[in-house]
């Protein structure tokens, strides 16, 4: 019997991290993090749906290939760092189903047959199901970063949750790679302890403070474009009426990053 899975934000950290041994070192507790997913998920999800901060397009566009390629959209990273290959599955019948409901809330739907696993979605789904015998696939983000928006694709896609799907939000709750380093500390503190706080306030209240995340501590100098803030609200979108857990929270990251990861139910 399938029962209702949770949904997440994560904070998927930087390019290929787990294939270079420093980063991998300095960044334990995320690995760790993602590899006690499946304990805590309690079940084999019939397919994971990934949004990633690295995939935006016009309409909300879902993936479709039964066999998805790799998309290597990082730079200046050791040559095997492009060779890496997360051969799981896609899940078409599933993207289908996705398809419907997005379209079902009047929301603009696209799909696309080409598109592979950008390092947003591979990346952690290395370390949660390293087998790559889960099934997955993305659904891309909507230019102009709408919150309201993108909190109503996850309300769209909740159902999918009863079907045995694992909703993951994937990006990083702080985001300015012009201050990646000591600047991002009094930063990334700030916003990061606002987030925290937002994550406990009644579900009404905590859509409403999200929606207006601009009016956040550092905001702006936290997200200067939101691309790696957007795939929250998604994932919150799917389970707005739930708890949230804080599942990973480290500080110093880069130099001076403060992130978190929530999961939702």
């Amino acid at each position: 019997m399938t029962s209702r899975l949770p949904s997440y934000f994560i904070s998927h950290g930087g390019g290929p991290w787990p294939w270079i041994p420093k980063m991998n070192a300095a960044l334990a507790p995320l690995a760790e993090s993602f590899a006690r997913m499946p304990a805590e998920i309690g079940q084999r999800p019939k397919a994971v749906l990934m949004i990633s901060g690295h995939w935006e397009a016009e309409s909300f566009t879902v993936m479709t290939s039964p066999r998805p390629p790799m998309v290597y959209d990082y730079y200046n990273f050791p040559p095997e760092t492009y060779e890496i290959q997360y051969p799981a599955p896609g899940a078409p019948d599933v993207a289908q189903r996705a398809v419907e409901l997005i379209a079902g809330a009047g929301l603009p739907v696209a799909t696309d047959a080409n598109q592979g696993y950008d390092h947003g979605t591979f990346v952690p789904m290395a370390l949660m199901y390293p087998d790559a015998d889960v099934p997955l696939f993305q659904i891309s983000m909507r230019h102009g970063y709408s919150p309201a928006e993108h909190f109503a694709l996850g309300r769209a896609l909740a159902p999918l949750r009863d079907e045995g799907v694992l909703i993951v939000g994937s990006g990083l709750s702080y985001h300015n790679l012009a201050d990646f380093g000591p600047r991002a500390k009094a930063p990334s503190e700030a916003f990061d302890a606002w987030l925290n706080q937002t994550m406990t306030l009644p579900a009404a209240e905590r859509t409403q403070a999200l929606i207006n995340w601009e009016s956040a501590p550092c905001a702006r100098a936290c997200h200067a474009q939101e691309d790696h803030l957007v795939p929250l609200f998604a994932a919150l979108g799917a389970a707005e009426e739930e708890t949230s857990t804080l599942v990973y929270h480290q500080t110093d990251i880069f130099g001076g990053v403060t992130a978190s990861s929530f999961r939702f139910g």
